[in-house]
């Protein structure tokens, strides 16, 4: 069966990229031919450790926006459900295909095996697969050296347009899409989830910079203000309904209003929560290029001097298991721990400060292995990004070699970011009939009650024998070498600047919160 013009289609493979506009492989495309925009739906991929039920959601919101775009340039979105490989044979028979376009993907472990099939299916039926770059990760990176001027070069390009229309290559029925639980996917209630789709996307971009990104700076710390003073885009940049360029542009068009407008309202307090804001987006890609240099960070830690330092894993029914189970549902004893994760698994999303401190008390306080934490939060996530996900967590962790370590003190984070103790109470409303005094430390009440748990550790000692383990890995003899290895591979550059600065010899970089 051909199509309706009898010419060979493009496949346009879209995947963590669902949109229209800014799409390179899409628009180079389209200037070739027929376009059979094509998404497939790897039910593989969902029985992955790291996919949950929220994520799913979200993305058949982004899967409907894409559609409808699609459509009014004159191709629906073909859906197939199955393996990769198996959908583009499918598709050769019925077809005469020109060519597989898609965006490069720092993805999971999985999608990383899973590009490396479609690759050998191309290269046996020699087809080609014209990838692009679609963010400032970089691939076949050789050094960090001149990083940061090719991120700055590949941001200013202008943006690629939407094509005028698509070539109508077959009329396909609607997929009929399986359910969560058809997956396999657990149940998972996300009350206060971000909507997904372009619009919000949109939506969202255009609310931070005209309203909600005035007090960026100040507010993006504590969890009571950082839902309305952060972007909140950080989902749709992993699902790819917007682009970093897009956000990118965008932003630069806003401080150019402000900058140029003598008496804008509060505009220096506008320009640097604008600046901060830009700083991190950089950041954004720096974590991802850690990933798509060294997959086998998602598994295995940065420096390996820290390989058997905590538990290889988590047994049911250990001490650790019950340890992470009072962690993973918010019933640890430490009422601004467990308030974060609880608000965490109602909304999907919490604020970076309060990630890190969730990863840095499960990996320290209660000294559980990071791989499991990390999966559990990676569920969590609506805006889980592998690449910064999985650095994050090693670097919360300590087990980069090249990192400040910081281990938060959970008393500490809730006087200094919740001090009414507000965010707390609302998200433990076991406290609500607790003293003001004892919102953060119910352990000291004389009585303490019997419906909030007791705190499950002693956090100020937990936190001296995590730093006595960490600092005897850090004076270890053989630690400085192989640190420098993991600092110029992975460490950040200026640009211009040359090789990176030599790894502390004696300063192991250790700050506590005790």
């Amino acid at each position: 069966m051909s199509n309706v013009s009898g010419a060979p289609v493009h496949i346009v493979w879209f995947k963590r990229d669902l949109r229209v506009s800014d799409h390179e492989p899409l628009a180079r495309a389209a200037l070739l031919g027929p376009v059979l925009p094509l998404y497939v739906l790897e039910p593989e991929l969902w029985k992955q450790p790291d996919a949950s039920g929220r994520h799913y959601d979200f993305l058949m919101e982004c899967l409907s926006t894409l559609d409808r775009d699609l459509t009014k340039l004159g191709q629906p979105l073909l859906l197939e459900i199955g393996e990769m490989p198996h959908v583009l044979e499918a598709l050769r028979k019925r077809f005469a295909i020109a060519g597989l376009w898609s965006h490069q993907e720092t993805g999971n472990g999985w999608t990383y095996e899973r590009d490396k099939a479609v690759g050998r299916w191309c290269r046996q039926h020699q087809i080609p697969w014209r990838e692009y770059q679609g963010s400032g990760v970089i691939r076949a990176l050789s050094g960090r050296s001149g990083w940061s001027a090719r991120w700055q070069k590949f941001m200013a390009k202008p943006r690629f347009p939407r094509p005028k229309s698509l070539a109508q290559v077959e009329h396909f029925p609607k997929a009929l899409v399986p359910s969560k639980s058809e997956l396999g996917l657990l149940p998972d209630l996300c009350p206060g989830r971000q909507p997904g789709g372009r619009d919000q996307a949109i939506s969202d971009l255009r609310s931070f910079l005209k309203e909600r990104g005035r007090n960026y700076r100040f507010e993006m710390s504590s969890p009571r203000t950082a839902d309305k003073a952060c972007s909140r885009l950080s989902t749709h940049l992993a699902f790819g309904t917007l682009s970093m360029r897009e956000v990118l542009h965008s932003t630069a068009h806003r401080q150019d209003e402000i900058l140029k407008h003598p008496h804008f309202p509060d505009g220096s307090i506008w320009n640097k929560s604008l600046l901060s804001f830009t700083s991190r987006l950089h950041w954004h890609c720096h974590f991802i290029q850690k990933l798509e240099s060294e997959p086998e960070i998602e598994f295995q830690n940065f420096h390996k001097a820290y390989d058997g330092l905590r538990p290889d894993g988590i047994l049911p029914g250990s001490a650790e298991y019950k340890k992470f189970q009072a962690w993973a549902t918010g019933q640890t004893g430490f009422p601004f721990v467990d308030a974060c994760m609880r608000s965490l698994i109602s909304t999907g999303w919490i604020n970076f400060r309060m990630r890190a401190m969730l990863v840095a008390f499960a990996t320290y306080h209660l000294w559980l292995p990071w791989r499991e934490v990390g999966l559990h939060l990676a569920k969590l996530f609506t805006d889980y990004e592998p690449g910064i996900h999985w650095s994050q967590v090693q670097m919360q962790s300590g087990t980069t070699g090249i990192n400040t370590i910081r281990i938060y003190n959970p008393v500490k984070q809730g006087h200094d970011q919740d001090p009414d103790g507000d965010f707390v109470r609302r998200w433990v409303p076991e406290l609500l009939d607790y003293p003001d005094v004892a919102t953060h430390e119910p352990w000291k009440l004389a009585s303490p009650g019997s419906i909030y748990p007791l705190r499950i550790v002693d956090h100020e000692i937990a936190a001296r024998e995590a730093r006595e383990k960490i600092w005897n890995v850090r004076k270890s003899k053989d630690h400085r070498a192989e640190a420098e290895a993991v600092l110029e591979q992975h460490g950040s550059r200026k640009a211009g600047r040359g090789k990176s600065k030599k790894a502390p010899a004696k300063d192991p970089q250790l700050k506590f919160e005790v």
